[in-house]
């Protein structure tokens, strides 16, 4: 089991992939909230984060200045104004964790 080699080992760095933390929290009956959608997506409880679709956009904006000849000193430092609130309920299911109705109805998006 992955959690017993990580102490066991003790390597100098540690990868994870999405799909590998989200099943070892599901593993162990950890509900765990994630701040990128995709861990929701591939069977973590829920995930609140800004949007990567967003941010996407907001790095075509400013590689359009750029090309259009704006200098990098003047552009303007952008945060994250869209954020995604995703619920997956086969998750919290198995998990044994009632999400309330007030929750589902806020959700983004509500993985069935």
């Amino acid at each position: 089991m992955l959690s017993k080699k990580i102490g066991r080992e003790r390597s100098d760095a540690l990868f994870i992939r999405l799909v590998q933390l989200a099943q070892l929290a599901a593993f162990h009956r950890l509900p765990a909230t994630h701040d990128l959608r995709e861990y929701a997506e591939v069977g973590g409880l829920m995930s609140y984060g800004p949007s990567i679709i967003d941010a996407y956009r907001q790095v075509g904006v400013y590689a359009g200045r750029l090309l259009k000849g704006a200098k990098t000193a003047d552009l303007p430092v952008v945060q994250a104004a869209k954020f995604e609130l995703v619920i997956n309920r086969p998750t919290a299911r198995m998990l044994g964790v009632e999400v309330p109705d007030r929750l589902l109805a806020l959700g983004d998006e509500v993985i069935e």
